[in-house]
């Protein structure tokens, strides 16, 4: 889809409508493993439909995984539905303004991530993201099939941590090994931790935590020896 607006380094919208950033290229060789994030509620504090730069916050433990994911070799992949964009709520120029404090944020506490990827799609969106279900919102999987194909990922051992059920959804349906859902941001509404921990089985582990503070001691991804 053409875009007039001047795009940060590595972005993209693509013929569907979604933000693809690659930040980090990856050299070709083996596939490795990623650690998917979704954005608002796990990496952030949850604003309502995010659309202001000085909204972002940190969310305590955010940092601290991102770091030992790329000590360990991994990718760290934001995944993010943005569904105000949908709606007409805000634009792609405030979802940009938004996502680079959120990247400056992190590199000034020593961290980075290696890509982006934002659907806008909604069911009750505007056109042109009018769409009943779109394959890349959560919980379809093509945000994560993207960075799969852009990254060279082994998506059969890459984890996904999110607050809402859908966004372990996806990993599942992207073949990922597991999801931990958090309780910060959505994850504490009812149904929320029971719908994601539902989602175990047929080679998907799902877990819970109450944030990204505990993925350290959690995530079987963030303690294995360093590729």
């Amino acid at each position: 889809m053409a875009t007039p607006l001047p795009l940060p380094d590595g972005a993209h919208i693509d013929d569907e409508g979604v933000w693809n950033q690659v930040l980090r290229p990856r050299p070709g060789g083996a596939p490795v493993p990623a650690l998917f994030l979704d954005r608002d509620g796990v990496v952030v504090e949850e604003v309502n439909f995010l659309c202001r730069a000085e909204d972002v916050r940190l969310m305590p433990g955010a940092v601290a995984a991102i770091r030992r994911a790329h000590a360990l070799g991994l990718a760290v992949v934001l995944v993010t539905n943005q569904a105000g964009i949908g709606y007409g709520y805000y634009t792609w120029h405030e979802f940009i303004a938004v996502q680079e404090r959120v990247l400056a944020d992190l590199a000034a506490a020593g961290a980075a991530v290696d890509a982006v990827y934002a659907c806008p799609h909604h069911a009750k969106g505007q056109p042109p993201y009018h769409h009943p279900d779109h394959p890349a919102r959560k919980p379809n999987p093509g945000m994560l099939l993207r960075a799969a194909a852009q990254l060279n990922l082994h998506l059969a051992e890459s984890w996904i941590v999110g607050d809402r059920a859908s966004d372990l959804a996806a990993g599942r349906n992207a073949g990922l090994a597991g999801g931990l859902h958090v309780a910060t941001g959505h994850g504490a509404a009812d149904g929320e931790a029971a719908a994601a921990l539902a989602l175990a089985g047929g080679g998907f582990t799902a877990l819970a935590a109450a944030g990204m503070a505990d993925a350290l001691d959690l995530l079987p991804l963030l303690k294995g020896p360093p590729r």
